[in-house]
C-alpha cells in the first residue's frame, strides 16, 4: 500500500535474512537502489515509511447477527457483513502522522419485507512493535436497507495518529543499519538485527493501523471457528 508525499528511508534488506531482517544501504543518498531493487551491496532496498501500514486483522473483518441471540444456526442468521476497499493516506509533514483509513462496509439481510437501519460497531487501533496496543477508538457505521432489498453498502473513515519522533529510528541505529560493508570485515556478513539492541529499536518504530469490527467475544470465536 502506498502513501502520496510521505517521508521515507531507505534501507537495504538482506537476501538470505528474514523479512525484517536489514543491511546497508545509506539513507536517501543519492545512488541508492530504488525500492525493489539489488544494489551495489548485494542486498535488496526496501522502504521504511513513518506512515504506519494499514490492515484488518485475523477475523474481525466480517460480523454476523443472529435472530435470536443466543442461535447460531445458519437459519438463524439476520445480518451478515464484512468490511472491503480498505486505503489509506498519510499526512507526515509535522510532528504527528496522520494517517486516514477509508473502507466500505456491505451487507447482506435474510428478512426483507421492511425497511431497516442497522449499525455496525468498528475499532481502529494503533499498534506498537507488533503487539503493544497505544491507542484505540470505536466507531459505528450505518447501513439503510430499503424496503425489499437484501443488501446494503455503507463508506467509513477514521484516522489514526501516530507520533512521528516515536516511528523515526534513531541515528545510531539508522548508522548501523545502513553503515557499507566492504568483503572481508569482520561483521560483512553479520545481520545488524541480530543485535537484539538495533532489532528491538526497529520494533519500537514499527507502528500499524489496524481496523475491523468491535466483535463479542462469541462472535469473534464465530468468525474463528465457522
Amino acid at each position: 500500500m502506498r502513501w502520496p508525499f510521505r517521508s521515507f528511508e531507505k534501507v537495504s534488506v538482506a537476501v538470505k535474512a528474514p523479512i525484517l531482517a536489514v543491511s546497508a544501504c545509506a539513507i536517501l543518498l543519492s545512488g541508492c537502489a530504488g525500492k525493489g531493487e539489488v544494489d551495489a551491496t548485494g542486498g535488496i532496498s526496501a522502504v521504511r515509511s513513518v506512515c504506519p501500514p494499514v490492515a484488518i486483522p485475523a477475523a474481525t473483518g466480517d460480523i454476523t447477527l443472529f435472530d435470536p441471540v443466543t442461535s447460531r444456526d445458519q437459519s438463524a442468521i439476520d445480518v451478515a457483513g464484512f468490511m472491503t476497499n480498505v486505503r489509506s493516506t498519510c499526512a507526515d509533514a509535522t510532528d504527528q502522522v496522520v494517517t486516514n483509513v477509508t473502507f466500505d462496509v456491505r451487507a447482506r439481510r435474510t428478512r426483507t419485507e421492511a425497511a431497516r437501519d442497522v449499525t455496525l460497531p468498528y475499532f481502529i487501533t494503533v499498534v506498537r512493535g507488533g503487539s503493544a496496543v497505544v491507542a484505540k477508538r470505536i466507531g459505528r457505521v450505518a447501513l439503510h436497507f430499503a424496503a425489499g432489498q437484501a443488501l446494503a453498502s455503507a463508506s467509513a473513515t477514521t484516522t489514526a495518529t501516530v507520533s512521528r519522533a516515536a516511528a523515526t529510528l534513531p541515528e545510531d541505529v539508522r548508522e548501523k543499519l545502513t553503515r557499507k560493508r566492504k568483503a572481508g570485515d569482520q561483521d560483512a556478513a553479520v545481520d545488524p538485527l541480530s543485535t537484539p539492541e538495533v532489532r528491538q529499536a526497529v520494533l519500537r518504530a514499527s507502528f500499524e493501523a489496524l481496523v475491523g469490527f468491535q466483535l463479542t467475544d462469541d462472535q469473534l470465536k464465530y468468525n474463528a471457528t465457522r
